[in-house]
């Protein structure tokens, strides 16, 4: 009887709370820091919770990159609107720039991210996937090399940022973005364009 009165526990939810916690510490300390009982401990589950999901712990760091990937691409999506909205000048890429800056957990979230893939080939394809979706939010008003100059000013601007107690100034970033930049490519439609 005592059986049937227990709550039914959501094995899903179980498991994105383990990867949610994972995630954090990744964040908070470092992907090689974290362990089993400190994940469990943080998603508030029995420590054997953590290997029921996880057979290994590399296995636990991979779904939480996973889960970091996922947010970093989120935030991917609100630039790409933003751009579609305001123009990929490079004042609208600076202020998003300096926006990101500002946001202390994403900056964290991206270093986590690209210092694990300097480290384990099985993450670099992830972190170059994101870099690359920067530069095809770019590449079409500016060119692939150019937007590819962009992304990784921007990518060490970031890691500036991290390393650094103050924040570049956005018109700092504005005029070395336009630098970086140049004109955007113009093409004229077949309609417009003389023979």
């Amino acid at each position: 009887m005592a059986e049937t009165g227990r709550r039914r526990r959501d094995p899903e939810a179980r498991r994105r709370e383990i990867v949610t916690a994972a995630a954090e510490l990744i964040v908070e300390v470092g992907a090689e820091a974290i362990t089993h009982r400190m994940v469990a401990a943080r998603a508030g589950v029995p420590l054997g919770a953590t290997t029921q999901y996880f057979a290994t712990l590399d296995d636990l760091r991979g779904a939480a990159f996973r889960a970091l990937a996922d947010e970093i691409e989120s935030r991917l999506d609100g630039v790409r609107q933003t751009l579609a909205e305001q123009g990929a000048g490079p004042g609208v890429i600076a202020a998003l720039v300096c926006r990101s800056a500002e946001d202390g957990h994403a900056v964290q979230a991206d270093r986590a991210v690209v210092t694990a893939a300097v480290h384990d080939p099985r993450l670099r394809e992830l972190a170059r996937h994101l870099s690359d979706r920067l530069v095809d939010l770019l590449e079409p008003t500016y060119g692939a090399d150019r937007a590819k100059a962009a992304m990784i000013f921007i990518d060490g601007v970031m890691w500036s940022t991290h390393i650094r107690d103050d924040r570049l100034d956005q018109s700092f970033l504005e005029t070395a973005l336009a630098r970086i930049l140049g004109d955007p490519l113009s093409t004229p439609s077949a309609a417009t364009a003389t023979p």
